[in-house]
């Protein structure tokens, strides 16, 4: 006789309280990776807008070129900003990338264990990629866009095969 491969679905009923407990373990775990990011690696500071040009009259006591020079120093510093802070998003978004798997890593040690804490991490390691690909986007350089968006997709193909494709088949 030869042997069949069959696909069995195995189907578990989550009950509400499962439900609202992975949901709410999700978003503990990302609000933790994306505040301990925040606390550990503080984003640059914008800088203050100059007091000379804050003033709304002309006559305030501030010459023509006392304003232009705050002007100008005052879109230098903002240019460095936004530099800085693109670095600063890129920088956060691969440490969100790292926690995210991490998180998803968990999730695939759990899942025969603990399922309803398995499936928070999972959903938690999703929300903090989330994360990540949305700090992507806040960088100019759409190589690196499309590179994280490209990780993300491939984690998520991989991770939702082993979680929910490989365990449902059993070869007979």
């Amino acid at each position: 006789m030869a042997k069949q491969a069959k696909q069995e679905i195995k189907q578990i009923k989550v009950s509400g309280i499962e439900f609202i407990y992975t949901l709410f373990m999700a978003l503990i775990i990302a609000l933790f990776f994306g505040l301990g990011v925040a606390a550990f690696y503080p984003a640059p500071e914008e800088p203050k807008y100059p007091e000379a040009l804050q003033a709304t009259k002309f006559n305030d006591g501030n010459t023509t070129q006392e304003r232009s020079e705050a002007e100008i120093q005052y879109e230098s510093d903002m240019r460095s900003f936004q530099e800085t802070r693109e670095d600063y998003s890129r920088n956060v978004s691969m440490i969100t990338l790292g926690l995210a798997l991490l998180a998803m890593t968990v999730s695939l040690t759990l899942s025969s264990k603990i399922f309803v804490m398995s499936n928070g991490f999972l959903l938690g390691g999703v929300f903090t990629l989330v994360h990540s690909m949305v700090r992507g986007f806040m960088t100019s350089d759409t190589k690196y866009m499309f590179a994280i968006v490209s990780v993300g997709l491939l984690i998520t193909l991989s991770l939702g095969y082993i979680k929910f494709v490989l365990p449902h088949i059993r070869v007979k």
